[in-house]
Parts: structure tokens; sequence; C-alpha cells
């Protein structure tokens, strides 16, 4: 037998309703079932499915109803049930509350809701949950265990702003600063690419590795150098130099606790230069804090889509071409700040 000409469960339900009512009274009026599935254009289960309903239940069986769950099956969780996974998801962890793991998936939630509630949800139903509550898979920020929380937010009530207060007093600028190392082997960015079919680029055999050292402001300005091997004193020095002669004004400087940063060299000519420069130092063990970081990783991820290098040379070249381009986009710059980690260090 032929296919349907058409899908019955797309029309109307009273549509529906009243095919199912002329199938079967054609049955009833002595019509075979495989020639009312070929009149109707009804599938031959479907005509022996609806007869026997109105010989089980009568005409009634053949009222028309809702596919899929009811609405009231749309919302297995209430709203204080649906309020209290929320605000465990935002403020506790999956291995803190009886789950595994650091990271909320759907799979965690689930489960926890399983335990919680003795309510099974689908995936897909978690994922409505997850957004309908306003959350949206991120990639979180990782924070050590050395951290100390209590210095953390004295540096963002009281030292930054007291650090802010001294550049508007002097007429300078504060200006954060960090170093990083950029690899020759960096994770390669998305492309497309036929399925079951990887597609490769070419790379270098050799590992090898360039360091930079960037410093930028909230108003969009980008200073930046590229040096082989560890951070020397000289080096940072040199940096530090050019600084105060690019601003023109007291610089404040807001760095990490690297070791150079705190060399004995380094505080005699800040002592030599108080002046124009001052040195300030973040939390431990809190590089979130520097929207620095953020510049080091856009860097990364500008790179990853170039060619591989081949030599140091050309990864120099290509982080000096980069930054460069960032230097002429203050806009860029400024984003950055936009980030809710370093949002504080916008003003």
């Amino acid at each position: 037998m032929s296919a349907p000409d058409f899908d019955a469960r797309k029309i109307p339900l009273a549509a529906q309703e009243d095919l199912r009512r002329r199938v079967v009274a054609a049955v009833e009026g002595g019509m075979g079932k495989a020639e009312a599935s070929r009149v109707f254009h009804v599938h031959p289960n479907s005509v022996y499915r609806w007869t026997k309903a109105v010989a089980q239940r009568g005409k009634a069986a053949l009222g028309g109803r809702r596919r899929g769950r009811r609405p009231a099956e749309q919302k297995r969780l209430s709203p204080q049930q649906q309020h209290r996974v929320r605000r465990v998801i935002v403020n506790r962890t999956p291995e803190q509350v009886g789950g595994s793991g650091v990271l909320w998936t759907r799979a965690a939630v689930r489960d926890h809701v399983r335990r919680e509630f003795g309510v099974s949800l689908s995936l897909p139903s978690i994922g409505k949950y997850l957004r309908s509550w306003g959350l949206s898979p991120q990639k979180p920020v990782r924070r050590a265990y050395e951290q100390d929380p209590a210095k953390v937010r004295a540096w963002l009530a009281e030292t930054y702003p007291g650090i802010v207060a001294a550049a508007r007093q002097s007429g300078g600028i504060v200006v954060w600063l960090d170093e990083s190392g950029v690899s020759s082997t960096p994770n390669a960015a998305l492309t497309w690419a036929p399925i079951g079919a990887t597609p490769r680029i070419g790379k270098s055999g050799q590992r090898f590795r360039v360091n930079l050292m960037a410093a930028i402001t909230n108003r969009g300005a980008l200073n930046f150098t590229v040096y082989d091997g560890s951070l020397t004193i000289d080096i940072y020095l040199d940096f530090l130099a050019r600084l105060v002669r690019h601003f023109g004004v007291h610089v404040h400087l807001i760095v990490d606790g690297h070791p150079t940063h705190k060399a004995k060299t380094v505080k005699a000519w800040l002592a030599e230069h108080a002046d124009a420069i001052t040195q300030y130092f973040l939390p431990g063990y809190s590089p979130e804090l520097n929207p620095v970081e953020l510049l080091n990783a856009d860097t990364k991820a500008g790179l990853a889509s170039q060619p591989a290098p081949r030599n140091r040379g050309e990864l120099t070249a290509q982080i000096r071409t980069h930054l460069h381009r960032r230097q002429k986009q203050p806009g860029r710059i400024k984003a950055l700040f936009g980030k809710p980690e370093v949002a504080y260090a916008a003003t």
C-alpha cells in the first residue's frame, strides 16, 4: 500500500477528530479497513486503532487531545524547588552537595534534583530550566587555593580605590602590567571541515617559547615588549623607563608578586624615580584581578588562527603584529575592562 498523502497529526485537533469519526463511520457502514485507509489517506494501523477504541470505550474515544506533555507536566519543579536548585548552583559545587566534581553540567544538575527532590528530568528539560533561571554555560576562572579572600576584599574596597585617588591627586595615570609566555604549540582554533574528516595544519616539530611584557590602561593605551629567556632586572627597568617617558605623568603601576618586581635593584630604581612612578602589588595568587591577563589570552587566541611559526623569529613577529594591531584599537583594550572579574578597574 502507498503511504498516506498527508500527516493527519499536522491538521487541527478538531479536524483530526472529524477524520477519525468519518473513518469509523465508513467502517461501521460496511467499508473494509484497508479500503478506508486508501480512501481517507490514513495508515491502516490508525484505522484499526480507532475502530478498536470505539468498540472498547465508545465514540468518546475519538475525541481530540493535545499531543505531548499536558501543561501541568511541563514544569516538574515548584517555584520554591527551582529557587533552591538555582541558589545551590550559584553558591556551591556539585561535590559540596553530595555529588562529584566542581562543574555544574546538565547531568550534575539532573543528579542533584533527583537526590534532593526525587524527581527525574531529562537533560533537555534541565537545559530549559537553567536558561529560564538566567544561567548559561561559561568557562570558570581558576582561583588558587592559596588566595586570601580577605586581602582580595581589601584590595577591591580600599587599596585600589586609594590608588585611583592618588593618581587623580597627582594628575597621573593607573597602569596594569603583566608578563606572559607564548608557546610555539598553542591550542589550535576551530575550523569548519567535513564530518569525520579531521583537518590538518602544519606545525614545526620543534618547541620554542617567546615571552612578552605588556602594560595597559583603562583608557585604551597599550605598551609592550617581547623578549627571549627569563625576565631580568635590566629588561624590567628598561620597560619601566619607557612607561615613564611614554605617559609623561606620574605612573601608578600595578603588578603581581613576581620576584623581579621585588628585587632590591628595582626598589632602589623606584626610589630614585619616586616623583615619576609608584609600584603597587596585587593580592597574592590573584591573577584574575589583573586585566592584562585578558590581553594575554586575546594574544594567544589571535595567534592560534595564524600559520604555525617555524622558529622563534616568526613567533616573535606574530606577537608583535598582533599587539601593534591592538595598539591601534584602543576600544578593544577598553573592552577588556568590561569583563566581570576586572570591571572594578574600569574607572
